[in-house]
């Protein structure tokens, strides 16, 4: 079993594919830790010797933030916008899309479930 930075990664898949299953790890920088710490790309994760997995690991922890360290700098982040009162920070803090986005019609993923608000009655 490949254990990376406290994650699991697929036995069955390539080590390539497997690596971003790490939170802060993408396709791109995938290759970059692969090529930097001269493993083939097309080895399967059940076929990696340790040394191998060290060289990966060591690769990860001296040069990038990942997982639990990345997650907290994130919410970090967000909090000194909200304690700063940003426009962004307030948003935050009421739940909106903080980018732009158009909030009449869509936005459902942020604001939650549709809160339905009576209609009114019809005069007779």
């Amino acid at each position: 079993m490949a254990r990376i930075a406290g994650i699991d990664l697929p036995r069955n898949k390539k080590i390539e594919f497997a690596l971003p299953y790490i939170y802060g790890i993408g396709h791109t920088l995938s290759s970059k830790i692969l090529e930097s710490s001269g493993v083939n790309p097309d080895t399967r994760v059940h076929e990696l010797t340790e040394e191998q997995l060290l060289s990966i690991r060591n690769a990860i922890g001296d040069a990038f933030q990942v997982e639990g360290e990345l997650r907290g700098q994130n919410s970090r982040n967000i909090k000194r916008l909200m304690d700063i009162g940003s426009y962004r920070g307030l948003r935050h803090r009421r739940g909106l899309p903080t980018r732009g986005q158009n909030t009449k019609n869509n936005a459902r993923t942020r604001k939650g479930k549709k809160k339905t608000i009576a209609g009114k009655k019809k005069a007779i």
